[in-house]
């Protein structure tokens, strides 16, 4: 389910600076205000906020609570165009799960299951859990955190550095 501030239904155009998108101060200083107020105020309901640089607006994803719902509306003034979906969990959920997972990573290197990165998605979905042999991750992690736990498994080589 989703639902949408009133500034949505403004015309609104990308802005850009020397050929690059860039945020509109408005909508940077709305979702400043939001992640800000969505971290302390309204942990349980949370997830995360993205940029949509060419619609020109913020995509606000929260386990649906009508007292976060009323915060946003409050917090974006009228021409912004915020749209707020449905997420699965927060992200102090999340963040929870995330470090039990990163707690243990030198166990799961003990055991040869070798996870490369580990992250909250900001939609509230699950934690990212990038491994070098996701079928056995996932089912490793399945027994160890539950069958039930929000962990997406994805396929991951070695985080590489760029070079200087």
């Amino acid at each position: 389910m989703e639902w949408t501030t009133p500034g949505c239904a403004l015309s609104r155009h990308p802005h850009t600076e020397a050929g690059m998108p860039v945020t509109p101060p408005d909508l940077a200083a709305v979702i400043a205000a939001i992640d800000e107020a969505g971290g302390r105020d309204f942990a349980a309901a949370y997830a995360g906020v993205e940029v949509d640089q060419a619609g020109v607006r913020a995509i606000v994803h929260r386990v649906p609570a009508a007292d976060f719902d009323a915060a946003v509306r409050g917090l974006t003034p009228a021409g912004v165009c915020v749209v707020v979906r449905d997420a699965a969990h927060s992200r102090a959920t999340l963040a929870a799960l995330q470090e039990r997972i990163t707690a243990d990573l030198a166990e799961w290197e003990g055991r040869g299951v070798r996870i490369e990165t580990v992250g909250a998605r900001h939609d509230g979905s699950g934690v990212e859990v990038g491994a070098r042999d996701p079928e056995r991750a996932r089912a490793e992690l399945a027994a160890r955190y539950g069958a039930d736990a929000p962990i997406v498994v994805v396929r991951s080589g070695p985080v590489v550095p760029l070079p200087g």
